[in-house]
Parts: C-alpha cells; structure tokens; sequence
C-alpha cells in the first residue's frame, strides 16, 4: 500500500462532522437524534431568552436612570460585558444543538494608558457588545413564540397519532359514545352534537395527527433557522 494511499483514508475531520450531522429522512425524522436536539434546543431558548432579556431591560433602565451623573457609563459598559458573556453561552448551545460553528468576535482593545475610564470607553464603542445587545432583545419575542410553536406541536401531534390506543376511555369511564367534539343545545331546542366513535373516524384522526408528527421537525427546523441566521449574523465575527 502506498504511502498516498495511508494518508488519504483517515476521513478529514469536516467530513465526519457532516456526517454526523446529516438530516434524517422525511418519515424518520421524528424519531431521529438530530429532531430532539433541535427540540431541546427550541425548548431550552426559552429561559435563556427570557433571562437575557431581564438583565439587558433592568441594566439599559439603570443606566438611563443614572446618565445625568458618570455612572451611567460604567452600567452600560457592564450590560454590553454581559450581553456578550451570554453570547458566548449561546454560541456554545448553537454548537452543541445545532451543529453551528461560529467565530468568536475579537477582544474588546483599548488603550494600554487611562485607566478604568478608558476601559469603559472602549467597551462603549466596542460593536460587537452592541450586537450581542440587539441578539437578546429581537430573540426574546422570537424564542417565546418558537417555544410555544414547537411544544403545542409536538403535543398536540403525538396525542392525535396516538389517539386509537385510548379513544376507548371516553365511552368506558364517560357517558359519551366517544370523543366529544362538541354536544349543545340551542336557545330554539335544538340539540347538535359529535362524537368521534367509528373505527374509521378514529383512524382518520390518527392519521391527522400522524401528518403532523412529520412536519412538526420541518417546522422546528424552520423555527431554528431564524436563531442560526442570529447567531451568526449578531454573535459571529
């Protein structure tokens, strides 16, 4: 064997990694590896998100209460520190969740003579802190309805697909004949009511919430594509 030969068989260290971050295929990806991450990781924003927005609003309102003195400056110089320590967090849960790799943004320099002042000065006009900044506050509203999308389709999903193996409680322990859709009375007398209670409504209504336990990973990606499109263009390099 030659010596070309050794050296091209180890797979380079970007091949595997794309392999073994390849999308599922359309009727495995619900039960796939890559979907829970990807829901883990629309679940998990959630506090990050709202933690983040907490500390960015109650800073940004301390130091504007306190821009008429200096003290203002240093408060502000704190919350863009922060902003970029939880940018660092998320960059480390979109590498881990999501398989992105995104550069770091270089240090903040300032000037080796001032003292702290010219510490804070730098980091005012340091534009990835401001950045980092803009991140928590446009992701906050986004990440609660991303967390409300995928968890209410995840649910919702496999309880319908799932609904044959307990459609049996409502006619056994209920007084219904089957599932209530709806059952009243109108102020004329007239009764209207539904029941799911034939074997083919059941199966009709497994086989709906079978059709949304396929797309629900095409719509938690889609939901996650908006938080690598942020990350990368607000937290990156």
């Amino acid at each position: 064997m030659s010596l070309s030969t050794l050296s091209a068989s180890p797979a380079a260290p970007g091949a595997v990694a794309r392999r073994a971050e390849r999308r599922p295929g359309f009727w495995r990806a619900p039960v796939s590896r890559v979907t829970f991450r990807e829901f883990g990781y629309a679940l998990t924003s959630l506090p990050f998100a709202i933690a983040g927005f907490v500390f960015v609003v109650t800073l940004f309102s301390l130091g504007t209460g306190l821009a008429v003195t200096l003290l203002g400056l240093p408060v502000y110089a704190a919350m863009l520190a922060g902003a970029q320590g939880l940018g660092a967090v998320e960059r480390r849960r979109a590498r881990e969740r999501l398989g992105l790799e995104v550069a770091e943004p270089g240090a903040v320099r300032g000037p080796a003579a001032g003292g702290a002042w010219a510490g804070v000065r730098a980091r005012l006009a340091d534009a990835a802190g401001w950045k980092a900044l803009l991140f928590q506050l446009v992701m906050f509203p986004w990440r609660v309805l991303s967390f409300v999308l995928a968890l209410t389709l995840w649910l919702t999903g496999w309880a319908v697909a799932l609904f044959p193996t307990y459609s049996w409680v409502f006619s056994h322990y209920l007084d219904w004949p089957g599932y209530r859709v709806f059952d009243f009375t109108t102020s004329g007398g007239e009764h209207h009511a539904y029941y799911i209670e034939s074997p083919l409504q059941v199966a009709g209504v497994s086989a709906l919430g079978v059709v949304l336990v396929l797309l629900t990973p095409l719509v938690i990606r889609a939901l996650n594509s908006v938080d690598r499109s942020a990350v990368r263009s607000l937290l990156g390099r």
